[in-house]
């Protein structure tokens, strides 16, 4: 059994952005620029974003952090993001979810330029990414394949089975594994809450992704002996011997699911900083024009 480990591929990741960033800026020109509007004081929002702007340094970006309160009207967070849109030194940014009730997340979505739209949640990169054409990918689904690729896991005429159909993980990374491409061309099975006896299949599958919020759900009398398993959940748990009163598990029941896999994350130091280090990533291309030509 081998752990992905989540930490130390996004440190190498962001030093080799690291280095492409210092050879752009030895010419003269800045730095890219990644921005993140956070709305209200969601604990789990506000660790996340500050990781992205300690990350942004880490690699040699610029960063700058937007926040407002939760009360923010609708037509006052639209007119950050148009603010953004036409701020010519943004490259890209993101506003951070989930966001107060009262806020409608699609029209927000829908509002941010596609060519800035580094989460990947725009329709415009969303299709893109069906067709199998160059995009943002979404910043989860984007950091999972960058673990099968650096890890060199060839999923190829694989069985690949994902647990949870959201369209921020679930859908879009069934869509990634079984496109034409390395890492790529597998047999995907979607499960969600309306899949009849998940196990079964879970059973047959040589890769599980699991991205459904519910911790410890996988257990080890669903996972066949040497399968790959790639754990996205993050859930707090009552812990009285932590400081903190808790303690992050994922949806994977890892001691036990562990001893038979072939590889594994673990949470926290799994999928979580490569979706962070997926962001930059998308940074990079924006400000290099990969996607969509500067004008």
């Amino acid at each position: 059994m081998q752990i992905i480990d989540g930490n130390a591929l996004a440190q190498q990741i962001k030093a080799e952005l690291r280095e492409k960033v210092d050879k752009v800026v030895a010419t003269g020109k800045r730095a890219p620029h990644l921005a993140a509007v956070l709305i209200g004081d969601h604990p789990a929002s506000r660790s996340y974003v500050t990781n992205k702007v300690r990350s942004c340094t880490d690699a040699g970006f610029q960063s700058t952090l937007i926040q407002r309160p939760a009360e923010i009207s609708q037509q006052g967070l639209l007119d950050i993001v148009n603010e953004l849109n036409e701020d010519p030194e943004i490259d890209g940014f993101i506003v951070q979810l989930p966001l107060p009730e009262h806020i409608h997340e699609m029209d927000i979505t829908l509002a941010i330029r596609p060519e800035k739209d580094v989460d990947g949640f725009h329709p415009m990169n969303l299709g893109l990414m069906t067709l199998g054409l160059p995009s943002y990918l979404p910043a989860t689904p984007m950091g999972i394949m960058q673990m099968l690729e650096r890890y060199h896991i060839d999923i190829s005429g694989k069985t690949c089975c994902v647990i949870g159909r959201s369209n921020i993980v679930g859908t879009p990374i069934s869509i990634l594994l079984s496109r034409k491409a390395i890492p790529g061309d597998a047999t995907v099975m979607l499960c969600h809450s309306r899949t009849p006896d998940i196990k079964q299949i879970a059973l047959q599958a040589d890769v599980l992704v699991v991205a459904l919020g519910r911790p410890h759900f996988l257990t080890a009398d669903m996972v066949k002996e040497g399968a790959v398993v790639i754990d996205v959940g993050i859930n707090r748990i009552d812990d009285p011997t932590k400081k903190s009163g808790f303690r992050l598990v994922g949806d994977v029941d890892y001691d036990n699911v562990a001893p038979k896999c072939s590889y594994i994350t673990p949470v926290p130091g799994g999928v979580g900083p490569m979706t962070v280090t997926s962001l930059l990533l998308n940074t990079w291309k924006a400000y290099s024009g990969e996607i969509y030509p500067r004008l």
